[in-house]
């Protein structure tokens, strides 16, 4: 439309003095009228509704400094103001029910700045608010999260003992962190059940993609990407090149339990599967038209991986993991491999205040290259493979010992671990009977544990560790990858 305007422009600037047409004075003055009434008409309906727009702002706004005022006057004790301007604003960004906008406070802001570039001290778990409870979005591999098997849409009840109903993310994240080597006691709600986790907080990988070969098949490159980061792309475009010289000729790409990250690492990840010119995503705004991202020179500088390559997903895989695997799966026909993913479709932002506070709200949806929408969806593997079931067991709470005639879930869940690592038959029924207890018996000699036959703190946490192992190396989502590619 601008271009067209300026070449029309151009056409009577080029014919100006060519045509020398005279108008009579009435008919200026009737079209100059009438060109007044109609402008005028048009800027007076225009500057109408802004009017109206800001009455109902300034309506709203009298409102809310009516009740600050009455609050900060005449409440029976004192309340700082700081207190209830952030109320004020948290209470604005809780009413859109969106869990993924909130505005944060200096330690949220940082908390943030932090993942995003990727260096932090703390358990490895990325958390949210969801309605009054905190809520894990997914943990980083490697991490002490990981390893003590914190799992997407686990509920943080209590941290060391206090409970984080209604409490902000920024005190629920400042109760997580700590100096290295330090404990924090983590109750968590996974479902039904509650179980305690005692953490050693740690430095959290500064680098977010792992590579390494397949050890039985070694021309099949393996890549870990943990979390999306400011340097993630250079990290997997690095990778690749390393696994490459090594002798890679295919790759497996796991983004299980990645709760995603920046939209611009994950765009130029993708566009280096991607042939130029194919869709990667979708990004559409409040009443626009969507605009699609394209693979290219502007995202992948001419890095290509043309190998045979498949993905790996899960239930933790959100956000830019979910776009990535997306555009793999849609525009460059790269099988996934897993679990249904997360499902997060939307686009988050962030606006910077002089206070080092920031407001993160939610500005768009994004879209799959078919024009799919994947919230609360999720992404569906194109072949579904999974762990043991016995490896989505809730942890075992450590703070009682089990003996013979005992009979409780916990007791079932020893049971189950013990079936798992091959300590006999047992009947996983909850009842502590003798044959449960020669089977433990055994597992704490093979394991120079006392030989009690009770399953005290050590002798849980012995047994979650072995069946972590074990779950390690009976990875049937990885191995199948491996088969397909190699």
């Amino acid at each position: 439309m601008v271009k067209k305007q300026q070449q029309e422009e151009k056409i009577v600037e080029n014919n100006k003095g060519r045509f020398k047409k005279r108008y009579s004075l009435l008919t200026v003055v009737i079209v100059g009228l009438l060109t007044l009434l109609i402008g005028s008409g048009t800027v007076f309906f225009i500057m109408d509704q802004r009017l109206t727009a800001a009455q109902r702002t300034n309506k709203s706004m009298a409102k809310i400094e009516a009740v600050y005022s009455t609050l900060y006057n005449n409440y029976y004790r004192h309340v700082s103001r700081q207190k209830l301007e952030n109320g004020a604003l948290s209470g604005m960004v809780n009413a859109l029910g969106d869990p993924f906008s909130e505005y944060m406070s200096k330690s949220e802001t940082q908390s943030l700045n932090d993942t995003i570039s990727s260096s932090f001290t703390g358990i490895g778990a990325e958390v949210r608010k969801n309605g009054d409870k905190i809520q894990i979005v997914s943990p980083i591999d490697g991490t002490p999260a990981a390893k003590a098997g914190l799992k997407a849409n686990d509920v943080i009840e209590k941290i060391n003992g206090k409970s984080m109903n209604g409490v902000s993310l920024s005190k629920a994240v400042s109760y997580i962190r700590g100096k290295k080597g330090t404990k924090v006691t983590l109750t968590i709600k996974r479902n039904s059940e509650t179980f305690t986790k005692t953490l050693v907080r740690d430095t959290i990988p500064v680098k977010t993609v792992t590579g390494k070969l397949d050890k039985e098949h070694p021309t099949v490159g393996y890549l870990r990407v943990s979390t999306f980061s400011e340097k993630t792309a250079a990290e997997f475009k690095s990778e690749i090149k390393q696994l490459r010289k090594q002798g890679a000729k295919s790759f497996v790409i796991d983004m299980r339990d990645n709760p995603g990250g920046l939209m611009d690492q994950a765009l130029a990840m993708s566009s280096m599967f991607l042939k130029d010119g194919k869709t990667i995503m979708q990004v559409q705004s409040r009443d626009q038209a969507p605009q699609v991202f394209k693979a290219g020179k502007k995202y992948d500088d001419g890095f290509k991986v043309n190998e045979k390559s498949v993905v790996l997903i899960n239930g933790g895989s959100a956000s830019a993991a979910e776009i990535f695997s997306g555009a793999l799966k849609q525009s460059a026909n790269i099988k996934l491999i897993g679990t249904k993913s997360y499902g997060k479709g939307t686009v988050q932002n962030t606006v910077p205040f002089n206070d080092k506070t920031e407001l993160k709200v939610t500005i768009a949806k994004w879209l799959t290259p078919d024009g799919s929408w994947i919230h609360h969806k999720g992404l569906q593997p194109t072949v579904k493979k999974d762990f043991p079931s016995y490896a989505y067991q809730t942890a075992i709470d450590t703070t009682k010992t089990y003996q013979q005639g005992d009979v409780s879930a916990q007791v079932k869940k020893i049971q189950v671990l013990l079936n798992a690592l091959d300590y006999g038959q047992i009947k996983a029924n909850g009842y502590f009977d003798a044959t449960t207890q020669g089977s433990l018996k055994k597992f704490q000699s093979d394991n120079k544990l006392q030989t009690t036959g009770k399953a005290d703190k050590a002798t849980i946490e012995k047994l979650e560790e072995k069946t972590a192992t074990k779950i390690a190396a009976s990875d049937d989502a990885y191995q199948t990858a491996v088969q397909e590619v190699k």
